[in-house]
């Protein structure tokens, strides 16, 4: 299985802030992820169809934390997978670990 996806962007460090708050979308789903981490490849095709189902109403990206320490920093994370979704360019939910879609959902829902 390739951890590799077309459907949702991988996003660095310098380009971050531009996608946070100068997205169409209001809401921005982060997903920190790493090529190494196992559980990270069970959340992959839950981001994948989280961006397919709201799109144009979320965003949804990637950042592999291997080469964005800074930013995975800046936010307090221990431990990925770590899913951060933000409302209107602020942190509005953080889930760290796997959980199932409906948790995201939920989520998505209530920010739109």
């Amino acid at each position: 299985m390739s951890t590799d996806t077309h459907i949702v962007p991988y996003v660095e460090e310098s380009e971050f802030d531009v996608v946070l708050n100068g997205s169409e979308e209001q809401v921005v789903v982060v997903d920190f992820t790493a090529t190494w981490c196992g559980p990270c490849r069970l959340i992959s095709p839950l981001m994948d169809q989280l961006a397919q189902e709201y799109k144009g109403r979320a965003k949804v990206v990637k950042v592999d934390v291997d080469g964005n320490k800074p930013l995975f920093k800046k936010y307090g994370l221990r431990s990925i997978p770590a899913v951060l979704i933000f409302k209107d360019g602020v942190l509005a939910e953080t889930i760290v670990g796997v959980s199932p879609y409906e948790q995201f959902t939920n989520i998505i829902d209530k920010l739109l």
